[in-house]
């Protein structure tokens, strides 16, 4: 896919119209986990856990940046044949979904640096009047 890849964008994001946000950006998600990046073992083929594994934290990196970009995160016909890898690492793992949004966050975190992006500040809740107590 590198002729997918703009050379003019540090982190090579992908500028593939024709794939769904989240399938252009899993890849983004791939992109980071690169042993010169942030050195995630990928598995060697579709279907053994290291590969699920990748690809469940490229998911979650791709919904994380259709979320902070606000855009919509339909799903491609493509997940569907990754959903049962998943279910099978997470019923063998119970911490396999927290260690995995961990690694996305990380990867999230590195393509945020790259491309300069900075997400506005969450609002900060604002406090509602007492509820009067009644005796």
């Amino acid at each position: 896919m590198a002729e997918t890849r703009d050379p003019t964008m540090p982190c090579g994001i992908i500028r593939v119209t024709a794939l769904c946000p989240l399938c252009r950006y899993r890849h983004n998600g791939h992109w980071s986990g690169h042993p010169s990046r942030l050195a995630r073992t990928f598995g060697k083929r579709f279907g053994d856990k290291a590969y699920a594994f990748e690809e469940l934290v490229a998911e979650q990196v791709s919904a994380r940046i259709c979320y902070e970009l606000g855009l919509p995160a339909d799903l491609h016909e493509s997940h569907a044949s990754y959903i049962a890898h998943w279910l099978d690492i997470l019923k063998s793992d119970k911490t396999a979904i927290i260690t995995a949004a961990a690694k996305a966050d990380q990867a999230f975190n590195l393509l945020a640096a790259y491309s300069g992006y900075e997400s506005e500040p969450a609002e900060e809740a604002h406090e509602e009047a007492p509820v009067p107590a009644y005796a």
